[in-house]
């Protein structure tokens, strides 16, 4: 298992996000959401680049909903529709947070698409949007990024990118299990990894961020057996507080990390998990996968 664990004993210096900008991909439900509302109700700004321009057929919110939710909550919102595989409007979007407030703080790669199919019956239709939403589009999201970041670093803020990606583990179990997700999830990790070593003189943080248990959100809720899924979860907002105390922490000291959400919090004081709880007992709870 490949995973540079943080010391829990480390001070998160946390600094909170008021009038910090937070360009997002994704973002207009479930745990995108969840992180980007904790951060407006620090006063943040959030810029969301999402395709959920209209309703979804199945899961509620589209990006303007979004954008009321995290106004609701304090901050200010900049609601984008675009396709974070398509540079244009990645490029627009980066354009549209400088132009509105003014610079650009944190990155969070938030946007990912999911198929656990076997590699015998995967569309290659699938395997390709995999790889476009969630390798590439969190390695073009954070370079088109990476002047901004670079100026809100020299102007002394906390420059971040924040990655929703899994620690890299090695365990052949996650490449036999569904080798086309894991192959896509661990290239967003890779992008944490190059580029916490390659930013490290630059100040900006770079690190990686996944829930040890399943997290309660409508896409879980749609599945198969989504209800008893749900119950063996957690909710959005451990991830949101997690989210939180990175974004919060020194870019200088911590940076190259794949945290968990519970390490993420440990580092902060937490140690109670129960109040996330969605009803079963923590020994009840389902964990993710590839930890």
């Amino acid at each position: 298992m490949t995973t540079n664990t943080p010391d829990a004993s480390a001070p998160a210096a946390p600094r909170g996000l008021a009038g910090r900008t937070l360009l997002m991909s994704g973002g207009s439900r479930g745990i995108g959401l969840a992180i980007a509302k904790r951060a407006a109700a620090d006063g943040a700004n959030v810029v969301l680049l999402a395709k959920t321009g209209e309703p979804h057929p199945k899961l509620a919110g589209t990006v303007f909903e979004a954008a009321e939710e995290i106004e609701a909550s304090g901050g200010r919102a900049l609601p984008v529709v675009g396709d974070v595989r398509r540079d244009d409007d990645v490029a627009r979007a980066v354009a549209q947070a400088l132009a509105t407030f003014g610079g650009i703080d944190t990155v969070v790669n938030n946007a990912s698409a999911i198929d656990l199919s076997p590699t015998d019956t995967i569309d290659m239709k699938r395997y390709d949007l995999m790889q476009d939403v969630n390798a590439r589009g969190a390695f073009l999201l954070s370079k088109l990024a990476l002047p901004a970041l670079r100026e809100a670093a020299r102007a002394g803020s906390a420059a971040h990118i924040l990655t929703l990606s899994p620690p890299l583990n090695l365990d052949p179990r996650w490449a036999g299990a569904h080798l086309a997700y894991t192959m896509a999830k661990y290239a967003m990790s890779l992008v944490t990894l190059g580029l916490a070593e390659e930013l490290r003189g630059d100040g900006i943080a770079a690190n990686s961020l996944w829930p040890r248990t399943l997290i309660d959100t409508a896409a879980i809720r749609n599945l198969p057996g989504g209800a008893a899924m749900a119950h063996a979860s957690r909710g959005p907002e451990i991830v949101a507080d997690a989210a939180h105390a990175i974004l919060t922490s020194d870019p200088r000291t911590t940076t190259g990390h794949f945290f968990t959400d519970e390490e993420a919090l440990r580092r902060v004081g937490v140690t109670d998990f129960s109040r996330y709880s969605r009803g079963a007992s923590e020994d009840g709870l389902e964990r993710d996968i590839f930890l």
